[in-house]
């Protein structure tokens, strides 16, 4: 009992630390845009995104940037559906340059959305790689907002990404996401680099060459983090923002087992932190076989009390990332919440532990 009573009031102390150092902590402040206003080009992969890609491309048209100022550039990745012929549609009009690369052969190590990636950039002509997927919807002020981040020295800056969606499994994604990014910003804020997200992400040209592009990188199904990890290697900064103005949304994963392949993908990233950082996380998850364990000598009420506690206390912190992401959090969903996470933690451990290939968009990997 005397374990699991320290096990639990450090597990409490960690997320109130966690939350206080979230309310108190800024973050990167912007700088001055470099001026002239350079060009800047936005590269999207895409795979049989015919549903998804025309919103996509209109939040891009309706960026605050001169028009004159984007490259848009569409990797159509052996699309099976008119994912192309809707994206040549949706662009119509557009002032700036659109261009759309069929994909067909492999560069080097580069595979699926790397692959993409790495012929892109290769057509790009400016030097800022501006990243987002096709499921994705940028804020108008999104081009100007990570420039303004870009510092020299600088490398990768990511912005932030919201899951939104009418379903209440939509929405249970989204405070799931936002509540884990605030932890991370935590972790980041103090110097220590944890992770990029490729669907809302700025990449110098510098940075990215000098890692010699993902056709050199290891294959990996969590390419933005390897990009990421390689440009540290190298010696450029990073940036992590938990800003309004380079809030995206992202369209929720349609169903449990989409959203279990997505998650065993991130779990790959999550295999190459650091081992305290890994050390921590495993004791961030601990919490509910504790709490069951608590359950089992203590009795219900006690369980029921530290369930309790542990609702308000993160509560508080999902309240403190949604506003600072200029958001309302519904807190009616925290119960639910509570059901949602032990439920998904405990069919993800299942998912991982079976021999089953990583399938997205289609496609399967080892």
């Amino acid at each position: 009992m005397l374990f699991l009573t320290l096990f639990l009031a450090g597990w409490f102390l960690i997320l109130a630390v966690s939350t206080l150092l979230f309310a108190l902590r800024r973050g990167s402040q912007p700088g001055p845009l470099p001026q002239p206003l350079p060009r800047v080009s936005i590269l999207i992969a895409a795979r049989n995104e015919e549903a998804a890609i025309t919103r996509c491309l209109h939040a891009i048209q309706q960026l605050e940037y001169p028009a004159h100022l984007l490259e848009v550039l569409l990797g159509d990745d052996a699309s099976t559906d008119a994912t192309a012929a809707v994206a040549t549609q949706a662009m119509n009009g557009f002032e700036g340059a659109f261009h759309i690369l069929a994909i067909r052969e492999n560069l080097g190590t580069a595979r699926g959305k790397a692959n993409v990636l790495a012929h892109l950039t290769r057509a790009a002509t400016t030097d800022y790689f501006l990243i987002t997927d096709a499921d994705i919807a940028v804020p108008r002020t999104w081009v100007q907002a990570l420039l303004a981040h870009a510092q020299p020295g600088i490398g990768t800056v990511t912005g932030l990404t919201l899951v939104q969606g009418p379903r209440l499994f939509d929405r249970l994604q989204g405070l799931d996401w936002l509540i884990s990014l605030g932890l991370v910003q935590v972790v980041s804020d103090l110097g220590r680099p944890v992770t990029a997200m490729g669907n809302n992400m700025l990449v110098t040209r510098a940075a990215y060459q000098a890692t010699g592009g993902y056709e050199a990188l290891p294959f990996s199904v969590t390419e933005d983090f390897e990009l990421f990890r390689a440009t540290l290697r190298h010696g450029f900064g990073y940036r992590i923002l938990f800003r309004p103005e380079v809030l995206a949304e992202s369209l929720p994963m349609p169903t449990v087992g989409a959203l279990l392949h997505q998650r065993r993908r991130w779990t790959r990233g999550v295999e190459a932190l650091p081992w305290w950082l890994q050390g921590g996380l495993l004791y961030y998850a601990g919490f509910y076989p504790a709490l069951l364990a608590l359950w089992w000598l203590a009795g219900p009420l006690s369980a029921a009390a530290v369930l309790l506690a542990k609702m308000l206390l993160q509560g508080v912190l999902a309240a403190l990332c949604f506003r600072r992401a200029g958001r309302r959090v519904s807190l009616g969903l925290l119960p639910l919440f509570e059901l949602y996470t032990p439920a998904l933690t405990a069919a993800l451990a299942i998912f991982r532990l079976l021999p089953l290939s990583f399938d997205w968009k289609g496609r399967r990997y080892k």
